[in-house]
């Protein structure tokens, strides 16, 4: 009797010692595919990111004259309504002029028919802005900024489908710096 309760115990701390290996085997397995999951997604934004630098370059190279450069160029940006990813557009200011100053900007709903072309307000709109909504910097003459802005949308899933026209107001020193950009955003059905 006193050998069967042996071996008894004996099986049952085996049995146990085999789930904590196979647990912590899970475990460190787990916490692997994790690590390898999000150190790819920081490299890719760290792409995109660089992607995006390399394009607003390029379109600066193209006209000195230009104050501000918004990429995509054709100023259109589509977002499926429900979407997680903040998805949005970038843009760069360049201080052409002899002085440095202090930039303001402040993205904006510039659609006075929200109400009747999508039956929202200009204030649930403009929530929809989660990143780079306003912002300030000091650029110095004769120089771009070191990195682009991001603005990003994050559209909820009862948004309804339709166009909404943002616009971008820069400043310099409280002074209007050129016209007031304007980008559409096309919200789409998931």
């Amino acid at each position: 009797m006193i050998f069967l309760k042996r071996k008894a115990q004996m099986q049952m701390s085996i049995g146990t010692v085999v789930t904590i290996v196979l647990l912590m085997t899970v475990l460190v397995l787990g916490l692997v595919l994790v690590r390898t999951i999000f150190s790819g997604a920081i490299e890719n934004v760290e792409s995109i990111d660089q992607s995006v630098k390399n394009e607003i370059t390029k379109l600066f190279s193209e006209d000195d004259s230009r104050k501000v450069v918004i990429y995509p160029a054709s100023r259109k940006v589509m977002i499926q309504k429900g979407n997680d990813d903040y998805l949005g557009f970038a843009f760069s200011i360049r201080n052409i002029e002899t002085t440095e100053g202090e930039f303001t900007y402040e993205v904006f709903v510039n659609d006075p028919n929200i109400r009747e072309n999508c039956n929202i307000n200009i204030e649930e709109a403009e929530s929809w802005i989660k990143l780079g909504r306003t912002g300030s910097l000091n650029i110095p003459p004769g120089t771009s900024m070191t990195d682009p802005e991001f603005v990003r949308f994050l559209i909820p899933d009862n948004a309804p489908p339709c166009a909404i026209r943002y616009g971008i107001n820069i400043e310099k020193n409280r002074l209007q710096y050129g016209s007031t950009l304007s980008i559409d955003l096309e919200v789409q059905s998931s």
